[in-house]
């Protein structure tokens, strides 16, 4: 009995030392950005930005692995998750644009200086961050987030010829292959050992917030919007050689649209880029979170990204 009351003291002692993960909203660049965030709000900051399409949703693991020791926060990118734009804002959907939303949730939120996960959208997204603020930036974990052309898998192709010529027709081919239950389910699962572990509230909310009203068409907007992304590695690239950010590239092996090549690639212009490889999909999050969150809390402990990154965090 006194064995089973001890393991229960413990048990409750390590629910209490988690800090709680809350939800909330500001108002950035015209834009109602909705936001997760847990941890210490003079604690160094680690912003998430998750990728296509997904939401802060997929950090839902990762916020409470790294909230004892970061100030964690995880906005979703606009035309994603739970983040509202008004009408009468006539938002243009592009990279650019999502950058712009997202620097303004920075300062929003009086985020001096932070390090950035990146994950597929989020790495163009984040990495244009970095260009416009250097400075700012305290280290970089890359999760499947891509610099390079070599990064880019076969799984492109239909995207590509969409690229080259952007008709209707290329148009409908992603709408109908892509842009479906079932295309956003293999996003999750394909490269997973047990398909079935992958739990399937992920791609069931990710399909729901695909089917609002225009939300389909801004997606295929952003499809195309790609390419300027591709247009943009040599400066990305530039950055890394010129600000030498602390880097760590811990990559989904199996993901069809960013290969290993990419994670790779970082080590031409960034030498000491730390590289791990996971036998796992794009969405690593959902296999291998411990994994991921543990090769994190041992890279950014040793870098510069320890240092205090926030002011205060101002809510709306």
């Amino acid at each position: 009995m006194a064995d089973k009351t001890s393991q229960a003291a413990k048990r409750a002692e390590a629910y209490t030392t988690v800090p709680p993960t809350t939800i909330d909203r500001v108002e950035a660049d015209g834009v109602r950005v909705f936001y997760r965030a847990a941890g210490d709000p003079s604690a160094p900051v680690v912003l998430l930005l998750h990728g296509f399409p997904s939401s802060s949703f997929m950090f839902r693991e990762l916020i409470p692995r790294l909230a004892a020791d970061y100030r964690v926060i995880a906005p979703d990118l606009p035309g994603f998750g739970f983040t509202e734009i008004p009408a009468e804002r006539k938002y243009k959907y592009s990279f650019e644009g999502l950058a712009s939303t997202i620097d303004a949730f920075t300062q929003a939120l009086k985020l001096n200086r932070y390090a950035i996960y990146v994950f597929d959208y989020g790495a163009p997204t984040g990495l244009r961050l970095a260009l416009a603020h250097p400075e700012r930036v305290t280290a970089i974990v890359s999760q499947n987030g891509n610099a390079y052309e070599e990064g880019l898998g076969d799984a492109w192709a239909p995207i590509r010829k969409y690229w080259a010529e952007p008709t209707a027709e290329n148009r409908k081919v992603i709408r109908d292959n892509v842009l479906t239950l079932e295309g956003t389910r293999w996003q999750y699962t394909h490269g997973v050992a047990n398909p079935e572990s992958v739990a399937p509230e992920s791609y069931t909310l990710d399909w729901a917030l695909l089917q609002r009203p225009g939300n389909i068409d801004i997606q295929l907007d952003l499809f195309l919007d790609y390419a300027s992304n591709v247009k943009l590695y040599p400066k990305f690239q530039d950055y890394f050689r010129t600000s030498k950010p602390p880097l760590l590239a811990i990559w989904g092996k199996n993901d069809p649209f960013f290969i290993p090549p990419g994670a790779e690639a970082y080590r031409k212009d960034l030498p000491n880029a730390k590289v791990q490889f996971l036998d796992t999909g794009h969405f690593a999050l959902e296999t291998n979170v411990v994994e991921i969150a543990s090769a994190m809390k041992d890279f950014l402990a040793t870098g510069d990204s320890k240092q205090p990154a926030s002011g205060s965090a101002a809510r709306r």
